[in-house]
């Protein structure tokens, strides 16, 4: 969620939903946005390197990390899975370079 001049306040993941109103056995057609968002959000610059987003994501044990500019508004979301999509992109390049040195093509 962003207020008005697009600073992130909030974000409402699955794990909320399952936990704070299905576990607490509540009924979601009754609850409102600010009352499962979660506020203490995990933020990285846009220039972040990749190595320092998977250490946070593995510190803060979360599976997203939200992008924000320098004045703290909001430019999108990376995923775990996009940098699982990038680990494997890098490693099957580099499998595929030294096939190619071991076993190169005539």
């Amino acid at each position: 969620m962003v207020d008005g001049a697009g600073k992130l306040v909030g974000v409402i993941s699955q794990a909320d939903i399952s936990d704070k109103v299905a576990a607490e056995n509540k009924c979601p057609a009754w609850m409102r946005v600010n009352e499962i968002m979660e506020r203490d959000l995990v933020t990285v610059p846009l220039d972040t390197p990749f190595e320092t987003c998977l250490r946070l994501m593995e510190q803060h044990t979360v599976y997203h990390l939200l992008i924000v500019d320098d004045s703290g508004r909001f430019h999108g979301m990376l995923s775990i899975s996009d940098l699982l999509q990038i680990i494997a992109s890098d490693e099957k390049a580099r499998a595929d370079l030294l096939e190619d040195i071991i076993f190169p093509k005539r």
